[in-house]
């Protein structure tokens, strides 16, 4: 795609990409295909390939290889597919973007080989994107830039706008005012998208973000129709509502479960019917009394969606 489409499928709500594993542990690819084709049906603009929700941490670097290439495979050419590094030094993570282009890939959102401050500085930094996009357009995320602090990530976000990087977009994974503040900076240069809950989102709305990381377009996408609808129509009130009465709520009972967000959600998907529970080892996947306490969360969650609608039908 170019430019211009990328953009476009970044500025509204986004699916991420949660590898689905069998019961040994071993990549569900049927699933993780089922999955990709419930995205895009679910009027996803682009679906994100990402170090954390997509399971790097358990995944070799060939999986990761194979696992973009099922997603670009799958998409066709329907969205936005955005692959994602590992956290790899400047060769490697050249390499890998230069195969991303190869198997059809539209962006890449590169994450950094930082595991103390100090590791990278501004200029290391700024030549490792520059690298990459010799080969394929990049995504930067801002919570990888400001591993020196928030004022050297709004300095490195500066200075890859002044030497015209090839970035397109930023994904933002702080809240607060540095994110805020970095939105105010790129959104003129790059699409700005927010990670995390829709609160998160309507936080930097005003700032200028356009697209947001949705999590229930990946199983109940009506949620996600409603939000985005309100937020075409600068209705705030109703924005707050879903979040309120839907969004908020559900994150605290999932945050809350065995194994946190991410095995809560893998359980999500299985209740949904389109991948199982399991993660690989040594994550820990819900056993089947969390199952029974997860499936009467999405029943209260399915009710309260009813009871909204219910609300605006009759406005």
């Amino acid at each position: 795609m170019d430019s211009q489409h990328i953009q476009a499928g970044l500025a509204g709500p986004i699916a991420s990409i949660r590898t689905p594993f069998t019961a040994d542990g071993a990549i569900d690819y049927a699933s993780l295909r089922q999955m990709v084709e419930f995205d895009i049906a679910a009027g996803a603009g682009a679906v994100l390939i990402t170090w954390g929700d997509s399971l790097f941490a358990v995944l070799s670097d060939r999986e990761i290889a194979e696992l973009t290439q099922a997603v670009v495979e799958t998409a066709a050419g329907r969205v936005v597919v955005v692959a994602c590094t590992g956290r790899w030094a400047t060769p490697q993570s050249v390499e890998f973007a230069a195969y991303c282009r190869e198997i059809g890939a539209d962006i890449l959102q590169v994450f950094l080989p930082q595991w103390y401050p100090g590791c990278l500085d501004r200029q290391s930094t700024v030549e490792h994107h520059l690298a990459i996009g010799q080969h394929l357009p990049v995504m930067a995320n801002s919570a990888e830039l400001q591993r020196n602090g928030a004022a050297e990530g709004l300095a490195i976000a500066r200075e890859l706008i002044e030497r015209a990087a090839p970035v397109l977009a930023m994904k933002a994974d702080v809240t607060g005012g540095y994110d805020c503040a970095m939105t105010s900076l790129v959104t003129d240069h790059w699409t700005m998208f927010a990670g995390g809950q829709k609160a998160f989102h309507l936080e930097l709305w005003p700032y200028g973000c356009q697209g947001y990381l949705s999590t229930f377009v990946t199983f109940l996408p009506d949620v996600t129709r409603a939000y985005w609808r309100a937020i075409s129509a600068n209705d705030t009130p109703a924005a707050v509502r879903i979040i309120e009465t839907i969004d908020r709520p559900f994150f605290d009972a999932i945050l809350a479960m065995p194994g946190g967000f991410d095995a809560a959600m893998h359980g999500v998907t299985e209740l949904s019917g389109l991948t199982g529970r399991w993660r690989r080892a040594p994550f820990t996947s819900l056993d089947d009394e969390a199952m029974e306490h997860l499936r009467s969360v999405l029943d209260h969650l399915t009710s309260a969606v009813g009871a909204l609608y219910d609300a605006v039908d009759k406005r």
